[in-house]
Formats: structure tokens, sequence, C-alpha cells
């Protein structure tokens, strides 16, 4: 079993900065993209951010500029840096990685609980 826990989240002022981080933990083998998406009320869940194993990125036009991923493959961790934060960006975020569990099984997406964010003042 893996299990990914987010941390991090919290309320913000508007031009504020957060950093979520995401831990994957358990059976792992080895774990190709980590992502970063987001789900505001009533929306659907959006990109943010991927990154790959190999340190490839890429950004949902909304934030880039303002968000960056980056990943710790020692820790099988992701992160992510948000700055310049706006209220639009208020939502809960989610982590996923995939993965593979053992040398030749097949690999598995898995997600994280969530983690809120808000952006008032």
């Amino acid at each position: 079993q893996v299990q990914l826990v987010e941390s991090g989240g919290g309320l913000v002022q508007p031009g504020g900065s957060l950093r979520l981080s995401c831990a994957a933990s358990g059976s792992i083998f080895s774990i190709n993209a980590m992502g970063w998406y987001c789900q505001a009320p009533g929306k659907e869940r959006e990109l943010v951010a991927t990154i790959t194993s190999g340190g490839s990125t890429k950004y949902a036009d909304p934030v880039k500029g303002r968000f960056t991923i980056s990943r710790d493959n020692a820790k099988n961790t992701v992160y992510l840096q948000m700055n310049s934060l706006k209220p639009e960006d208020t939502a809960v975020y989610y982590c996923n990685a995939d993965v593979l569990p053992h040398y030749g099984s097949n690999w598995f997406k898995y997600w994280g609980q969530g983690t809120q964010v808000t952006v008032s003042s």
C-alpha cells in the first residue's frame, strides 16, 4: 500500500506565500511523475503543476511565474512553492504520484487526501 500525505496548507493574505509538501510512503519501488491539482468549490479538479522523475516541469497557465514545483527523489517528496497568491487560488490542493510498487508490477496513480489553501484578507 502507498500513502501520500500533504501538509503546508492554511490561510494566507493576498500576495502571500505558502509551501505545500507531499510525502509518499509505503511499498514503493519507483516513482515517475508527481503533481499537484486543485479543486475549488463547485468546480472540477484541475491540474496545477507536474514534475517528472528527471525534473521536467509543466504548469497551468494561471500559476506560471508564481508557483514552482520541485521534488526530492531520495525522500519521495514533492513540493509546491506558491507565491503572489490570489483569492482565486483558494481551493483544496491534492498531490498525486505514478508509483511502481514492486519491480515488474504495474504502475498505479495514487492521490493524497488534500490540503486546504485559503487566500483571503
